[in-house]
């Protein structure tokens, strides 16, 4: 499997705008984008036992370093979102995420594309906030190891995460 053209499998999460997310347009605030698609990026890696917990006991963390958004329709207080997001690619101590936000009622407007976004993210050291490689174990629970790297990694690996459970 080559790293450069493997995509996880989707992850969804929902929420409710709530009124205080509103701009003097009545609709959601631009700068609040960023807030859902990055709780969307938690919530997808905690889905897979990824917790700030765990992330000390590996010794990094993941931080943004580039985001783009794409802003398509607005949102309304009281609208249902799906946030969708997906690692697109993760090299080194890069990892590329994806995302939309489409809204989900059940009004005429149902299947609304409202954001797309790509962020880049990077797994720094906890202690010196510099840039490291992402560990082993989160690029196999995301499917990202090579074929190659994985036999010579796979005991290893099993090990670390008995350690850190």
């Amino acid at each position: 499997m080559n790293p450069d053209e493997t995509r996880m499998e989707p992850f969804t999460t929902y929420l409710r705008v709530r009124r205080y997310e509103m701009d003097v347009h009545g609709h959601v605030n631009n700068a609040v984008y960023q807030h859902y698609l990055e709780q969307a990026a938690i919530e997808h890696s905690e889905s897979l036992g990824f917790t700030a917990v765990l992330y000390e006991k590996l010794g990094g963390t993941f931080v943004m370093r580039r985001i783009t958004i794409d802003y398509l329709r607005p949102a309304f207080a009281g609208d249902t979102l799906a946030l969708t997001t997906w690692l697109q690619e993760m090299r080194g101590s890069r990892a590329l995420r994806r995302y939309e936000i489409r809204r989900s009622s059940e009004s005429e407007r149902e299947s609304d594309l409202i954001v797309t976004a790509e962020a880049l993210w990077v797994w720094v050291d906890i202690q010196t906030m510099r840039p490291k490689a992402i560990p082993d174990q989160i690029l196999e629970t995301y499917g990202l190891l090579t074929s190659q790297n994985q036999g010579r990694k796979s005991q290893q690996i099993k090990q670390q995460i008995k350690e850190v459970n």
